[in-house]
């Protein structure tokens, strides 16, 4: 993976992670429930989740490719138009009142991990993303698995920093996403941002 492929890639991991969705959501509750300190502690089953997904993306794209050509074509445009479909998502989504209620009382850190690692294994969109996503960035003639192995660190290491500022900042937040025009430009920002990767993924060769 050369340097500008992985700085696309890197970039990409911060517009994916600070997308509003499940993680952000459990990361905001368990912020507003415990602190940073205690409530963190659901970001790090969040990220075994994600590795897990990584791994079940690489496997499975490793042998798509190797056995199927012209399946890079196919996964690049579909990645392109789900992005795509994603912006259109986030432009036309309702603004709408977020309450985040208590409902992770006296939990353990350990009860904090499994709760992280259970929302985003239980979210198929995740897995659909990231074979959406993953694979445009991985150049067919080297190895997968150690490229693969730079993309997990780097997107679990961008996803950690932004799940530490949803925790720790969760009121701030939650107070600014309470506004429907503020709602409505956050949204809508999302969905430039979206458009804007899938116009740098359709310019990915290999």
């Amino acid at each position: 993976m050369s340097f500008q492929i992985w700085l696309a890639f890197m970039l990409a991991c911060w517009v994916i992670s600070i997308s509003p969705g499940a993680g952000a959501i459990a990361s905001m509750s368990s912020g507003l429930n415990y602190g940073f300190k205690h409530g963190y502690w659901n970001a790090l089953g969040l990220q075994v989740a994600l590795l897990v997904q990584i791994g079940i993306v690489a496997a499975g794209a490793g042998v798509l490719f190797a056995t199927t050509p012209w399946a890079f074509l196919l996964v690049k445009w579909f990645g392109v138009l789900y992005l795509l479909y994603l912006a259109y998502l986030q432009w036309t989504a309702p603004t709408q009142s977020i309450d985040i209620q208590n409902d992770l009382p006296n939990k353990s850190r350990g009860k904090l991990v499994l709760y992280g690692f259970f929302v985003n294994m239980s979210n198929p969109k995740a897995i659909v993303f990231l074979l959406a996503v993953l694979p445009q960035f991985i150049d067919l003639t080297q190895p997968q698995w150690p490229q693969y192995s730079i993309m997990a660190m780097t997107m679990i290491s961008i996803d950690l920093i932004v799940m530490a500022g949803y925790t720790g900042l969760a009121a701030k937040v939650l107070r600014l996403l309470k506004s429907p025009k503020q709602q409505k430009y956050m949204n809508r920002t999302f969905a430039v941002l979206f458009t804007c990767a899938a116009s740098l993924l359709s310019l990915v060769h290999q």
